[in-house]
């Protein structure tokens, strides 16, 4: 992860991002993007791109495990997302699903996720809060709510399940407010140039439906030559 690649991906949609893996691997097909609709808590605040910090929550019932377990296991939480590689991005996978009440990502919470360095967070989960969270640490979630119910931690560092995407700790990820995906990281060296060749071959398109006198004939060349440049 070049600085100039990270510009570049915070700069660009997952959108972008997703068709350019596709450039990338030659066809159609890539698959590792999260289905459904998210709500973003600033749609305008751009990509979240990190390696991922994983956790799973619940918070429906109160825990079974003796207090002690839990407070251990909060602080062992925090630990992990103040360690590993920048930069970073909380995905936490509530595990009570679509009948998640518990908001974890608050004013607290998401203030000291931004003061360890992580660039935003993405879950499945509830977030509140909307207009006292700090400013760039974006929210990816599922829901909206007012109470933090019995919400606590599960696991740390395995795998995380979110929108139907298994995001596992370590692995590269691109979120906006459409969504996110995982970057493989073979295609890391490559993404750049297959960003730059997939925005060029769009403008094709996009130039000629801008210009003035715009129709079907000036349509169909720029479309036939988009077709003969694109994936």
């Amino acid at each position: 992860m070049t600085p100039d690649l990270l510009d570049l991906l915070r700069r660009v949609d997952t959108p972008t991002v997703c068709n350019a893996i596709e450039v990338v691997e030659g066809k159609r097909g890539f698959d590792r993007f999260t289905r459904g609709t998210v709500l973003s808590s600033d749609p305008g605040a751009g990509a979240i791109v990190g390696f991922a910090r994983t956790a799973k929550i619940a918070a429906i019932a109160p825990p079974e495990e003796p207090p002690e377990v839990i407070k251990t296991r909060r602080m062992d939480y925090y630990r992990h997302m103040a360690s590993g590689p920048r930069p970073a991005l909380a995905v936490v996978e509530d595990l009570d699903g679509a009948d998640a009440i518990g908001a974890f990502w608050g004013e607290i919470n998401t203030s000291v996720h931004k003061g360890f360095g992580l660039a935003g967070a993405l879950t499945n989960g509830v977030m509140r809060d909307l207009g006292d969270l700090p400013k760039g640490f974006p929210l990816i979630a599922g829901s909206i709510g007012p109470s933090h119910a019995f919400v606590h931690v599960l696991e740390i560092g395995t795998p995380a399940t979110v929108f139907g995407l298994t995001i596992g700790d370590g692995e590269l990820v691109h979120a906006d407010r459409h969504g996110a995906l995982v970057i493989p990281h073979d295609y890391v060296i490559e993404l750049g140039a297959a960003i730059t060749k997939m925005q060029g071959t769009e403008a094709i398109v996009l130039d000629a439906a801008r210009a003035t006198g715009f129709d079907f004939e000036s349509f169909e060349a720029a479309w036939s030559a988009f077709e003969k440049a694109r994936t």
